[in-house]
Protein backbone atom coordinates (compact mmCIF):
# COMPACT_ATOMS: atom_id res chain seq x y z
CA UNK A 1 0.00 0.00 0.00
CA UNK A 2 1.56 3.32 -1.10
CA UNK A 3 2.33 5.92 1.55
CA UNK A 4 0.00 8.46 -0.07
CA UNK A 5 -2.82 5.89 0.13
CA UNK A 6 -2.12 5.36 3.82
CA UNK A 7 -2.25 9.11 4.38
CA UNK A 8 -5.56 9.33 2.53
CA UNK A 9 -6.96 6.46 4.57
CA UNK A 10 -5.82 8.05 7.82
CA UNK A 11 -7.55 11.30 6.83
CA UNK A 12 -10.75 9.43 6.11
CA UNK A 13 -10.59 7.57 9.39
CA UNK A 14 -10.14 10.86 11.21
CA UNK A 15 -13.69 11.64 10.06
CA UNK A 16 -15.00 8.44 11.61
CA UNK A 17 -18.04 9.10 13.77
CA UNK A 18 -18.08 7.52 17.18
CA UNK A 19 -20.85 7.76 19.74
CA UNK A 20 -23.73 5.99 21.37
CA UNK A 21 -22.15 2.60 20.82
CA UNK A 22 -21.86 3.31 17.10
CA UNK A 23 -18.72 3.23 14.95
CA UNK A 24 -19.31 4.75 11.53
CA UNK A 25 -17.23 4.66 8.36
CA UNK A 26 -20.23 5.75 6.33
CA UNK A 27 -19.59 7.37 2.97
CA UNK A 28 -15.80 7.48 3.24
CA UNK A 29 -15.20 5.68 -0.10
CA UNK A 30 -12.62 3.40 1.49
CA UNK A 31 -11.18 0.79 -0.89
CA UNK A 32 -10.41 -2.16 1.32
CA UNK A 33 -8.93 -4.92 -0.82
CA UNK A 34 -6.26 -6.57 1.32
CA UNK A 35 -5.64 -7.21 5.00
CA UNK A 36 -3.18 -4.32 4.95
CA UNK A 37 -5.78 -1.95 3.53
CA UNK A 38 -8.09 -2.75 6.43
CA UNK A 39 -5.56 -2.35 9.26
CA UNK A 40 -6.79 1.04 10.43
CA UNK A 41 -10.45 -0.04 10.26
CA UNK A 42 -9.64 -3.13 12.31
CA UNK A 43 -7.81 -1.04 14.88
CA UNK A 44 -10.83 1.22 15.31
CA UNK A 45 -13.10 -1.81 15.76
CA UNK A 46 -10.80 -3.57 18.23
CA UNK A 47 -10.37 -0.46 20.36
CA UNK A 48 -14.08 0.30 20.50
CA UNK A 49 -15.57 -0.96 23.76
CA UNK A 50 -19.27 -1.74 23.77
CA UNK A 51 -19.67 -1.70 19.99
CA UNK A 52 -23.41 -1.90 19.23
CA UNK A 53 -23.63 -0.55 15.69
CA UNK A 54 -21.17 -0.71 12.80
CA UNK A 55 -21.68 1.42 9.70
CA UNK A 56 -19.72 0.34 6.62
CA UNK A 57 -22.01 1.74 3.91
CA UNK A 58 -20.51 3.77 1.10
CA UNK A 59 -17.21 1.87 1.01
CA UNK A 60 -15.97 -1.17 -0.91
CA UNK A 61 -14.80 -4.30 0.92
CA UNK A 62 -12.98 -7.19 -0.78
CA UNK A 63 -12.74 -10.82 0.24
CA UNK A 64 -9.39 -10.57 2.08
CA UNK A 65 -10.33 -7.35 3.85
CA UNK A 66 -13.65 -8.88 4.91
CA UNK A 67 -11.82 -11.83 6.49
CA UNK A 68 -9.66 -9.67 8.75
CA UNK A 69 -12.53 -7.33 9.64
CA UNK A 70 -14.51 -10.44 10.54
CA UNK A 71 -11.70 -11.58 12.82
CA UNK A 72 -11.97 -8.30 14.73
CA UNK A 73 -15.74 -8.72 15.02
CA UNK A 74 -15.47 -12.15 16.64
CA UNK A 75 -14.95 -10.44 20.00
CA UNK A 76 -17.82 -7.96 19.63
CA UNK A 77 -20.68 -9.80 21.31
CA UNK A 78 -22.62 -6.59 21.96
CA UNK A 79 -23.02 -5.75 18.26
CA UNK A 80 -26.72 -5.29 17.45
CA UNK A 81 -26.93 -3.24 14.26
CA UNK A 82 -25.06 -3.88 11.00
CA UNK A 83 -25.48 -1.01 8.53
CA UNK A 84 -23.75 -2.67 5.59
CA UNK A 85 -25.54 -1.28 2.56
CA UNK A 86 -23.59 -0.26 -0.56
CA UNK A 87 -20.30 -1.73 0.62
CA UNK A 88 -19.32 -3.79 -2.41
CA UNK A 89 -19.12 -1.10 -5.09
CA UNK A 90 -17.04 -2.22 -8.05
CA UNK A 91 -16.67 -5.78 -6.78
CA UNK A 92 -17.17 -8.87 -8.90
CA UNK A 93 -20.37 -10.66 -7.98
CA UNK A 94 -18.35 -13.76 -7.12
CA UNK A 95 -16.47 -11.80 -4.43
CA UNK A 96 -19.55 -10.87 -2.43
CA UNK A 97 -20.77 -14.26 -1.08
CA UNK A 98 -17.42 -15.25 0.50
CA UNK A 99 -17.08 -11.77 2.03
CA UNK A 100 -20.57 -12.02 3.53
CA UNK A 101 -19.90 -15.55 4.78
CA UNK A 102 -16.79 -14.36 6.65
CA UNK A 103 -18.64 -11.47 8.28
CA UNK A 104 -21.66 -13.63 9.13
CA UNK A 105 -19.54 -16.39 10.66
CA UNK A 106 -17.83 -13.79 12.85
CA UNK A 107 -21.17 -12.54 14.21
CA UNK A 108 -22.20 -16.11 14.99
CA UNK A 109 -18.87 -16.84 16.71
CA UNK A 110 -19.14 -13.63 18.75
CA UNK A 111 -22.56 -14.62 20.07
CA UNK A 112 -24.00 -11.36 18.78
CA UNK A 113 -27.76 -10.80 18.96
CA UNK A 114 -28.67 -8.64 15.99
CA UNK A 115 -31.59 -6.25 15.96
CA UNK A 116 -30.98 -4.75 12.51
CA UNK A 117 -29.28 -6.08 9.38
CA UNK A 118 -29.11 -3.77 6.36
CA UNK A 119 -27.52 -5.12 3.17
CA UNK A 120 -29.37 -2.86 0.74
CA UNK A 121 -27.87 -1.60 -2.51
CA UNK A 122 -25.46 -4.51 -2.81
CA UNK A 123 -26.01 -6.09 -6.21
CA UNK A 124 -25.20 -9.61 -5.08
CA UNK A 125 -28.03 -11.41 -6.90
CA UNK A 126 -29.48 -14.75 -5.79
CA UNK A 127 -26.08 -16.32 -5.10
CA UNK A 128 -25.35 -13.47 -2.69
CA UNK A 129 -28.26 -14.56 -0.49
CA UNK A 130 -26.31 -17.77 0.10
CA UNK A 131 -23.64 -15.56 1.64
CA UNK A 132 -25.77 -14.59 4.64
CA UNK A 133 -28.11 -17.60 4.67
CA UNK A 134 -26.24 -19.27 7.56
CA UNK A 135 -26.29 -16.03 9.54
CA UNK A 136 -30.07 -15.72 9.16
CA UNK A 137 -30.56 -19.28 10.42
CA UNK A 138 -28.27 -18.79 13.41
CA UNK A 139 -28.97 -17.64 17.00
CA UNK A 140 -27.45 -14.28 16.04
CA UNK A 141 -30.70 -13.49 14.20
CA UNK A 142 -33.26 -14.89 16.65
CA UNK A 143 -33.54 -11.31 17.95
CA UNK A 144 -33.70 -9.67 14.50
CA UNK A 145 -36.31 -6.93 14.20
CA UNK A 146 -35.31 -5.15 10.98
CA UNK A 147 -34.13 -6.82 7.77
CA UNK A 148 -33.36 -4.49 4.86
CA UNK A 149 -32.44 -5.89 1.46
CA UNK A 150 -33.49 -3.15 -0.93
CA UNK A 151 -32.13 -3.18 -4.48
CA UNK A 152 -30.05 -6.35 -4.24
CA UNK A 153 -31.19 -8.13 -7.40
CA UNK A 154 -32.15 -11.27 -5.49
CA UNK A 155 -34.56 -12.51 -8.12
CA UNK A 156 -36.96 -15.42 -7.68
CA UNK A 157 -34.21 -17.81 -6.59
CA UNK A 158 -32.86 -15.43 -3.96
CA UNK A 159 -36.37 -14.77 -2.67
CA UNK A 160 -36.95 -18.49 -2.16
CA UNK A 161 -33.63 -18.97 -0.35
CA UNK A 162 -34.38 -15.96 1.86
CA UNK A 163 -37.88 -17.23 2.68
CA UNK A 164 -36.57 -20.68 3.62
CA UNK A 165 -33.90 -19.12 5.85
CA UNK A 166 -36.44 -16.95 7.65
CA UNK A 167 -38.71 -19.94 8.28
CA UNK A 168 -35.78 -21.95 9.58
CA UNK A 169 -34.75 -19.08 11.85
CA UNK A 170 -38.30 -18.87 13.18
CA UNK A 171 -38.48 -22.60 13.81
CA UNK A 172 -35.14 -22.74 15.61
CA UNK A 173 -35.84 -19.61 17.63
CA UNK A 174 -39.06 -21.10 19.00
CA UNK A 175 -37.21 -24.27 19.96
CA UNK A 176 -34.78 -22.11 21.95
CA UNK A 177 -37.54 -20.07 23.58
CA UNK A 178 -36.52 -16.89 21.73
CA UNK A 179 -39.25 -16.51 19.12
CA UNK A 180 -38.20 -14.46 16.08
CA UNK A 181 -40.23 -11.23 16.09
CA UNK A 182 -39.29 -9.50 12.84
CA UNK A 183 -40.93 -6.07 12.60
CA UNK A 184 -39.56 -4.38 9.47
CA UNK A 185 -38.92 -6.08 6.13
CA UNK A 186 -37.56 -4.15 3.14
CA UNK A 187 -36.93 -5.79 -0.24
CA UNK A 188 -37.81 -3.35 -3.01
CA UNK A 189 -36.36 -3.57 -6.53
CA UNK A 190 -35.38 -7.24 -6.35
CA UNK A 191 -37.27 -8.83 -9.28
CA UNK A 192 -38.97 -11.23 -6.88
CA UNK A 193 -42.00 -11.69 -9.16
CA UNK A 194 -44.86 -14.02 -8.18
CA UNK A 195 -42.83 -17.03 -7.09
CA UNK A 196 -40.42 -15.06 -4.94
CA UNK A 197 -43.22 -13.04 -3.37
CA UNK A 198 -45.27 -16.18 -2.68
CA UNK A 199 -42.32 -17.88 -0.99
CA UNK A 200 -41.78 -14.83 1.23
CA UNK A 201 -45.51 -14.66 1.94
CA UNK A 202 -45.30 -18.13 3.49
CA UNK A 203 -42.52 -16.90 5.77
CA UNK A 204 -44.50 -13.77 6.71
CA UNK A 205 -47.53 -15.89 7.54
CA UNK A 206 -45.47 -17.96 9.95
CA UNK A 207 -43.66 -15.03 11.57
CA UNK A 208 -46.79 -12.98 12.29
CA UNK A 209 -45.11 -9.97 13.94
CA UNK A 210 -44.48 -7.65 10.98
CA UNK A 211 -45.17 -3.93 11.36
CA UNK A 212 -43.74 -2.64 8.07
CA UNK A 213 -43.37 -4.34 4.69
CA UNK A 214 -41.73 -2.52 1.80
CA UNK A 215 -41.62 -4.47 -1.48
CA UNK A 216 -41.98 -1.94 -4.32
CA UNK A 217 -40.90 -2.56 -7.91
CA UNK A 218 -40.72 -6.35 -7.87
CA UNK A 219 -42.77 -7.35 -10.89
CA UNK A 220 -45.42 -9.00 -8.71
CA UNK A 221 -48.78 -9.75 -10.34
CA UNK A 222 -52.09 -10.70 -8.74
CA UNK A 223 -51.12 -14.28 -7.72
CA UNK A 224 -48.19 -12.95 -5.70
CA UNK A 225 -50.21 -10.02 -4.38
CA UNK A 226 -52.96 -12.40 -3.24
CA UNK A 227 -50.41 -14.58 -1.43
CA UNK A 228 -49.01 -11.51 0.32
CA UNK A 229 -52.52 -10.38 1.26
CA UNK A 230 -53.18 -13.72 2.94
CA UNK A 231 -49.92 -13.43 4.86
CA UNK A 232 -50.59 -9.85 5.92
CA UNK A 233 -53.93 -10.96 7.38
CA UNK A 234 -52.08 -12.91 10.08
CA UNK A 235 -49.77 -10.01 10.91
CA UNK A 236 -52.17 -7.87 12.96
CA UNK A 237 -49.52 -5.31 13.96
CA UNK A 238 -48.91 -4.11 10.40
CA UNK A 239 -48.64 -0.34 10.15
CA UNK A 240 -47.03 0.20 6.75
CA UNK A 241 -47.63 -1.66 3.48
CA UNK A 242 -45.62 -0.38 0.52
CA UNK A 243 -46.13 -2.37 -2.68
CA UNK A 244 -45.68 0.56 -5.07
CA UNK A 245 -45.15 -0.22 -8.75
CA UNK A 246 -46.34 -3.83 -8.82
CA UNK A 247 -49.39 -5.04 -10.75
CA UNK A 248 -52.48 -5.75 -8.63
CA UNK A 249 -55.32 -5.59 -11.18
CA UNK A 250 -58.79 -6.09 -9.73
CA UNK A 251 -58.08 -9.60 -8.40
CA UNK A 252 -55.07 -8.54 -6.35
CA UNK A 253 -56.73 -5.33 -5.18
CA UNK A 254 -59.85 -7.15 -3.95
CA UNK A 255 -57.73 -9.71 -2.08
CA UNK A 256 -55.71 -6.95 -0.46
CA UNK A 257 -58.86 -5.01 0.42
CA UNK A 258 -60.24 -8.03 2.28
CA UNK A 259 -57.05 -8.20 4.30
CA UNK A 260 -57.15 -4.48 5.11
CA UNK A 261 -60.54 -5.02 6.75
CA UNK A 262 -58.88 -7.27 9.30
CA UNK A 263 -55.99 -4.93 10.11
CA UNK A 264 -56.46 -2.27 12.77
CA UNK A 265 -53.05 -0.62 13.04
CA UNK A 266 -52.51 0.42 9.40
CA UNK A 267 -51.05 3.90 9.01
CA UNK A 268 -49.59 3.90 5.48
CA UNK A 269 -50.94 2.22 2.34
CA UNK A 270 -48.81 2.76 -0.75
CA UNK A 271 -50.36 1.06 -3.76
CA UNK A 272 -49.29 3.77 -6.19
CA UNK A 273 -48.66 2.68 -9.80
CA UNK A 274 -50.17 -0.74 -9.01
CA UNK A 275 -52.97 -0.80 -11.61
CA UNK A 276 -55.73 -1.42 -9.06
CA UNK A 277 -58.21 0.13 -11.51
CA UNK A 278 -61.68 1.31 -10.59
CA UNK A 279 -63.13 -1.91 -9.17
CA UNK A 280 -60.03 -2.47 -7.07
CA UNK A 281 -60.13 1.13 -5.83
CA UNK A 282 -63.76 0.75 -4.75
CA UNK A 283 -62.89 -2.43 -2.84
CA UNK A 284 -60.03 -0.63 -1.08
CA UNK A 285 -62.31 2.33 -0.36
CA UNK A 286 -64.79 -0.03 1.32
CA UNK A 287 -62.02 -1.39 3.52
CA UNK A 288 -60.94 2.13 4.46
CA UNK A 289 -64.49 3.17 5.23
CA UNK A 290 -65.11 0.17 7.51
CA UNK A 291 -62.11 0.82 9.73
CA UNK A 292 -58.44 1.89 9.48
CA UNK A 293 -58.93 4.80 11.87
CA UNK A 294 -55.19 5.23 12.28
CA UNK A 295 -54.61 5.72 8.53
CA UNK A 296 -52.20 8.56 7.77
CA UNK A 297 -51.41 8.05 4.09
CA UNK A 298 -53.28 6.45 1.18
CA UNK A 299 -51.51 6.35 -2.17
CA UNK A 300 -53.54 5.17 -5.17
CA UNK A 301 -51.77 7.28 -7.78
CA UNK A 302 -51.29 6.17 -11.40
CA UNK A 303 -53.67 3.22 -11.01
CA UNK A 304 -56.06 3.83 -13.95
CA UNK A 305 -58.84 4.81 -11.56
CA UNK A 306 -61.79 6.57 -13.17
CA UNK A 307 -64.17 9.25 -11.92
CA UNK A 308 -66.82 7.42 -9.87
CA UNK A 309 -64.27 5.18 -8.14
CA UNK A 310 -62.10 8.18 -7.25
CA UNK A 311 -65.09 9.94 -5.69
CA UNK A 312 -65.86 6.77 -3.71
CA UNK A 313 -62.31 6.78 -2.36
CA UNK A 314 -62.65 10.42 -1.31
CA UNK A 315 -65.94 9.77 0.46
CA UNK A 316 -64.44 6.82 2.33
CA UNK A 317 -61.97 8.98 4.27
CA UNK A 318 -64.61 11.17 5.90
CA UNK A 319 -63.86 10.11 9.48
CA UNK A 320 -60.13 9.43 9.11
CA UNK A 321 -58.96 12.16 11.44
CA UNK A 322 -55.33 11.01 11.37
CA UNK A 323 -55.07 11.16 7.56
CA UNK A 324 -52.29 13.41 6.29
CA UNK A 325 -52.14 12.55 2.59
CA UNK A 326 -54.44 11.17 -0.10
CA UNK A 327 -52.67 10.68 -3.44
CA UNK A 328 -54.90 10.17 -6.49
CA UNK A 329 -52.59 11.80 -9.01
CA UNK A 330 -52.08 10.32 -12.48
CA UNK A 331 -55.51 8.68 -12.76
CA UNK A 332 -58.27 9.21 -15.35
CA UNK A 333 -60.46 11.84 -13.70
CA UNK A 334 -60.81 15.01 -15.73
CA UNK A 335 -61.02 18.60 -14.57
CA UNK A 336 -64.60 18.36 -13.34
CA UNK A 337 -63.93 15.35 -11.10
CA UNK A 338 -60.75 16.94 -9.75
CA UNK A 339 -62.89 19.89 -8.65
CA UNK A 340 -65.45 17.51 -7.12
CA UNK A 341 -62.70 15.82 -5.12
CA UNK A 342 -61.69 19.17 -3.67
CA UNK A 343 -65.32 19.97 -2.82
CA UNK A 344 -65.89 16.63 -1.08
CA UNK A 345 -62.77 16.99 1.02
CA UNK A 346 -63.51 20.61 1.83
CA UNK A 347 -66.85 19.40 3.15
CA UNK A 348 -64.92 17.15 5.54
CA UNK A 349 -62.49 20.00 6.39
CA UNK A 350 -59.78 17.80 4.88
CA UNK A 351 -58.91 19.64 1.66
CA UNK A 352 -55.27 19.91 2.74
CA UNK A 353 -54.72 16.13 2.62
CA UNK A 354 -55.33 15.85 -1.13
CA UNK A 355 -52.09 15.68 -3.05
CA UNK A 356 -51.36 17.28 -6.40
CA UNK A 357 -53.47 16.20 -9.37
CA UNK A 358 -51.16 17.79 -11.92
CA UNK A 359 -50.52 14.54 -13.77
CA UNK A 360 -54.17 13.60 -14.17
CA UNK A 361 -54.76 11.70 -17.42
CA UNK A 362 -58.12 13.35 -18.04
CA UNK A 363 -61.60 11.84 -18.27
CA UNK A 364 -61.65 9.13 -20.91
CA UNK A 365 -64.67 9.50 -23.18
CA UNK A 366 -64.82 5.79 -23.93
CA UNK A 367 -63.97 3.66 -20.95
CA UNK A 368 -62.29 0.40 -21.84
CA UNK A 369 -63.88 -2.75 -20.48
CA UNK A 370 -61.81 -3.58 -17.42
CA UNK A 371 -62.88 -7.20 -17.48
CA UNK A 372 -61.58 -7.60 -21.03
CA UNK A 373 -58.30 -5.97 -20.04
CA UNK A 374 -58.03 -8.29 -17.04
CA UNK A 375 -58.63 -11.35 -19.25
CA UNK A 376 -56.03 -10.22 -21.78
CA UNK A 377 -53.47 -9.59 -19.05
CA UNK A 378 -54.28 -12.95 -17.44
CA UNK A 379 -53.60 -14.69 -20.77
CA UNK A 380 -50.36 -12.76 -21.24
CA UNK A 381 -49.33 -13.68 -17.70
CA UNK A 382 -49.96 -17.38 -18.38
CA UNK A 383 -48.06 -17.28 -21.66
CA UNK A 384 -45.15 -15.45 -20.09
CA UNK A 385 -45.15 -17.87 -17.18
CA UNK A 386 -45.02 -20.82 -19.57
CA UNK A 387 -42.10 -19.28 -21.43
CA UNK A 388 -40.26 -18.57 -18.19
CA UNK A 389 -40.91 -22.08 -16.94
CA UNK A 390 -39.33 -23.50 -20.08
CA UNK A 391 -36.35 -21.17 -20.07
CA UNK A 392 -35.64 -20.87 -16.36
CA UNK A 393 -32.67 -23.06 -15.45
CA UNK A 394 -30.49 -23.21 -12.37
CA UNK A 395 -27.75 -21.62 -14.44
CA UNK A 396 -29.87 -18.54 -15.03
CA UNK A 397 -30.79 -18.32 -11.37
CA UNK A 398 -27.34 -18.88 -9.94
CA UNK A 399 -24.41 -17.58 -11.93
CA UNK A 400 -21.76 -19.05 -9.68
CA UNK A 401 -23.69 -22.13 -8.56
CA UNK A 402 -25.20 -23.34 -11.81
CA UNK A 403 -25.42 -26.94 -10.74
CA UNK A 404 -27.05 -26.24 -7.38
CA UNK A 405 -30.85 -25.94 -7.69
CA UNK A 406 -32.83 -24.15 -5.03
CA UNK A 407 -33.90 -26.81 -2.50
CA UNK A 408 -37.56 -27.14 -1.61
CA UNK A 409 -38.08 -25.20 1.62
CA UNK A 410 -38.62 -27.47 4.62
CA UNK A 411 -42.19 -27.91 5.80
CA UNK A 412 -43.19 -27.78 9.44
CA UNK A 413 -46.58 -27.68 11.15
CA UNK A 414 -46.63 -23.87 11.24
CA UNK A 415 -45.93 -23.68 7.50
CA UNK A 416 -48.72 -26.12 6.69
CA UNK A 417 -51.26 -24.36 8.92
CA UNK A 418 -50.36 -20.95 7.52
CA UNK A 419 -50.63 -22.06 3.89
CA UNK A 420 -52.27 -25.51 3.77
CA UNK A 421 -51.92 -27.70 0.71
CA UNK A 422 -52.08 -31.47 0.09
CA UNK A 423 -48.39 -31.49 -0.82
CA UNK A 424 -47.34 -29.81 2.42
CA UNK A 425 -49.43 -32.21 4.51
CA UNK A 426 -47.80 -35.21 2.83
CA UNK A 427 -44.33 -33.67 3.19
CA UNK A 428 -44.83 -33.46 6.96
CA UNK A 429 -44.32 -37.22 6.88
CA UNK A 430 -45.96 -40.16 8.65
CA UNK A 431 -45.95 -38.35 11.99
CA UNK A 432 -47.97 -35.40 10.68
CA UNK A 433 -51.06 -36.37 12.68
CA UNK A 434 -49.12 -36.57 15.93
CA UNK A 435 -47.21 -33.34 15.28
CA UNK A 436 -50.31 -31.28 14.51
CA UNK A 437 -52.23 -32.66 17.50
CA UNK A 438 -49.28 -31.97 19.81
CA UNK A 439 -48.95 -28.38 18.63
CA UNK A 440 -52.65 -27.51 18.90
CA UNK A 441 -53.99 -26.18 22.18
CA UNK A 442 -57.19 -28.22 22.50
CA UNK A 443 -58.37 -26.13 25.44
CA UNK A 444 -58.93 -23.32 22.93
CA UNK A 445 -62.02 -24.14 20.85
CA UNK A 446 -61.23 -21.45 18.27
CA UNK A 447 -57.80 -22.96 17.63
CA UNK A 448 -59.21 -26.46 17.30
CA UNK A 449 -61.80 -25.29 14.77
CA UNK A 450 -59.22 -23.32 12.83
CA UNK A 451 -56.84 -26.27 12.69
CA UNK A 452 -59.61 -28.66 11.65
CA UNK A 453 -60.72 -26.35 8.84
CA UNK A 454 -57.16 -26.02 7.57
CA UNK A 455 -56.66 -29.79 7.59
CA UNK A 456 -59.96 -30.46 5.85
CA UNK A 457 -59.37 -27.74 3.23
CA UNK A 458 -56.75 -29.92 1.52
CA UNK A 459 -59.01 -32.99 1.26
CA UNK A 460 -58.83 -34.89 -2.02
CA UNK A 461 -60.47 -38.15 -2.95
CA UNK A 462 -57.03 -39.61 -3.56
CA UNK A 463 -55.72 -42.34 -1.27
CA UNK A 464 -52.55 -40.66 0.14
CA UNK A 465 -54.16 -37.27 0.77
CA UNK A 466 -57.45 -38.70 1.98
CA UNK A 467 -55.67 -40.99 4.46
CA UNK A 468 -53.44 -38.17 5.73
CA UNK A 469 -56.44 -35.87 6.27
CA UNK A 470 -58.39 -38.60 8.08
CA UNK A 471 -55.50 -39.63 10.33
CA UNK A 472 -54.61 -36.04 11.19
CA UNK A 473 -58.24 -35.21 11.93
CA UNK A 474 -58.60 -38.29 14.13
CA UNK A 475 -55.52 -37.46 16.18
CA UNK A 476 -56.63 -33.85 16.69
CA UNK A 477 -60.26 -34.50 17.51
CA UNK A 478 -59.63 -37.58 19.64
CA UNK A 479 -57.31 -35.45 21.77
CA UNK A 480 -59.90 -32.67 21.94
CA UNK A 481 -62.98 -34.73 22.76
CA UNK A 482 -61.10 -36.77 25.36
CA UNK A 483 -60.04 -33.63 27.23
CA UNK A 484 -62.08 -32.73 30.30
CA UNK A 485 -61.67 -29.03 29.52
CA UNK A 486 -62.89 -29.23 25.92
CA UNK A 487 -66.31 -27.64 25.36
CA UNK A 488 -68.00 -29.80 22.69
CA UNK A 489 -71.05 -27.55 22.40
CA UNK A 490 -68.91 -24.46 21.83
CA UNK A 491 -66.89 -26.42 19.27
CA UNK A 492 -69.97 -27.30 17.19
CA UNK A 493 -71.31 -23.74 17.38
CA UNK A 494 -67.96 -22.25 16.37
CA UNK A 495 -67.59 -24.75 13.52
CA UNK A 496 -71.04 -23.95 12.15
CA UNK A 497 -70.28 -20.24 12.25
CA UNK A 498 -67.07 -20.72 10.26
CA UNK A 499 -68.95 -22.92 7.80
CA UNK A 500 -71.39 -20.05 7.25
CA UNK A 501 -74.34 -22.03 8.59
CA UNK A 502 -74.88 -20.03 11.75
CA UNK A 503 -74.72 -16.27 12.06
CA UNK A 504 -72.46 -14.58 14.57
CA UNK A 505 -72.61 -11.12 16.11
CA UNK A 506 -68.94 -10.77 15.25
CA UNK A 507 -67.65 -10.59 11.69
CA UNK A 508 -66.27 -14.07 11.01
CA UNK A 509 -64.64 -15.09 7.73
CA UNK A 510 -66.28 -18.27 6.49
CA UNK A 511 -64.58 -21.07 4.56
CA UNK A 512 -64.62 -20.51 0.78
CA UNK A 513 -65.65 -24.12 0.08
CA UNK A 514 -67.59 -26.61 2.19
CA UNK A 515 -66.43 -29.66 0.28
CA UNK A 516 -63.39 -30.45 2.41
CA UNK A 517 -65.03 -29.96 5.80
CA UNK A 518 -68.12 -31.96 4.77
CA UNK A 519 -65.98 -34.85 3.62
CA UNK A 520 -64.04 -34.67 6.87
CA UNK A 521 -67.22 -34.57 8.98
CA UNK A 522 -68.39 -37.51 6.94
CA UNK A 523 -65.43 -39.42 8.33
CA UNK A 524 -65.44 -37.92 11.84
CA UNK A 525 -68.98 -38.83 12.85
CA UNK A 526 -68.30 -42.51 12.16
CA UNK A 527 -65.47 -42.60 14.71
CA UNK A 528 -65.87 -43.72 18.31
CA UNK A 529 -64.46 -40.47 19.70
CA UNK A 530 -67.23 -38.35 18.10
CA UNK A 531 -70.20 -37.72 20.45
CA UNK A 532 -73.26 -39.17 18.74
CA UNK A 533 -75.41 -36.56 20.44
CA UNK A 534 -73.79 -34.00 18.13
CA UNK A 535 -75.01 -35.61 14.91
CA UNK A 536 -78.60 -34.30 15.11
CA UNK A 537 -77.25 -30.81 15.72
CA UNK A 538 -75.22 -30.96 12.53
CA UNK A 539 -78.19 -32.35 10.62
CA UNK A 540 -80.30 -29.35 11.64
CA UNK A 541 -78.18 -27.12 9.42
CA UNK A 542 -78.20 -29.02 6.16
CA UNK A 543 -80.87 -30.02 3.68
CA UNK A 544 -83.22 -32.79 4.63
CA UNK A 545 -81.50 -35.36 2.42
CA UNK A 546 -78.00 -34.47 3.55
CA UNK A 547 -79.20 -34.28 7.14
CA UNK A 548 -80.36 -37.85 6.85
CA UNK A 549 -76.98 -38.77 5.40
CA UNK A 550 -75.24 -37.29 8.43
CA UNK A 551 -77.55 -39.13 10.77
CA UNK A 552 -76.86 -42.37 8.91
CA UNK A 553 -73.13 -41.92 9.29
CA UNK A 554 -73.13 -43.32 12.82
CA UNK A 555 -74.58 -46.51 11.37
CA UNK A 556 -72.07 -46.62 8.54
CA UNK A 557 -74.71 -46.10 5.84
CA UNK A 558 -73.41 -42.89 4.26
CA UNK A 559 -71.65 -42.49 0.96
CA UNK A 560 -69.59 -39.40 0.13
CA UNK A 561 -71.71 -36.39 -0.75
CA UNK A 562 -71.99 -35.94 -4.47
CA UNK A 563 -73.03 -32.33 -4.10
CA UNK A 564 -71.68 -30.71 -0.93
CA UNK A 565 -73.73 -27.53 -1.23
CA UNK A 566 -75.26 -26.77 2.15
CA UNK A 567 -78.38 -24.75 2.85
CA UNK A 568 -79.28 -23.21 6.18
CA UNK A 569 -82.34 -24.60 7.88
CA UNK A 570 -83.92 -23.57 11.17
CA UNK A 571 -81.04 -22.36 13.39
CA UNK A 572 -80.20 -24.54 16.35
CA UNK A 573 -78.68 -22.63 19.24
CA UNK A 574 -76.29 -24.72 21.32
Amino acid sequence: MASEDITKLAESLAKTKVGGGQLSFKGQSLKLNTAEDAEEVIKQIEEFDGLEALRLEGNTVGVEAAKVIAKALEKKSELKRCHWSDMFTGRLRSEIPPALISLGDALIAAGAQLVELDLSDNAFGPDGVRGFEALLKSPACYTLQELKLNNCGMGIGGGKILAAALKECHRKSIAQGKRLALKIFVAGRNRLENDGATALAEAFGIIGTLEEVHMPQNGINHPGITALAQAFAVNPLLKVINLNDNTFTEKGAVAMAETLKALRQIEVINFGDCLVRSKGAVAIADAVKEGLHKLKELNLSFCEIKRDAALTVAEAIEDKTELEKLDLNGNCLGEEVCEQLHEILEGFSMASVLGSLSDDEGDEEEEEDEEEEEEEEEQQLKERGAEEQGSLTPKKIFDSQASTPVPSPPVDVATFLAFPSPEKLLRLGPKCSVLIAQQTDTSDVEKVVGTLLRISSVFKDEAPVKTAVHETTDALMKKAFSSATFNSDAFITNLLVHMGLLKSEEKIKTVPSLYGILMTLNHMVQQDYFPKSMVPILSAFVTKDQGQQLLNLSMGKCKLFKNPTVQVKQPFLV
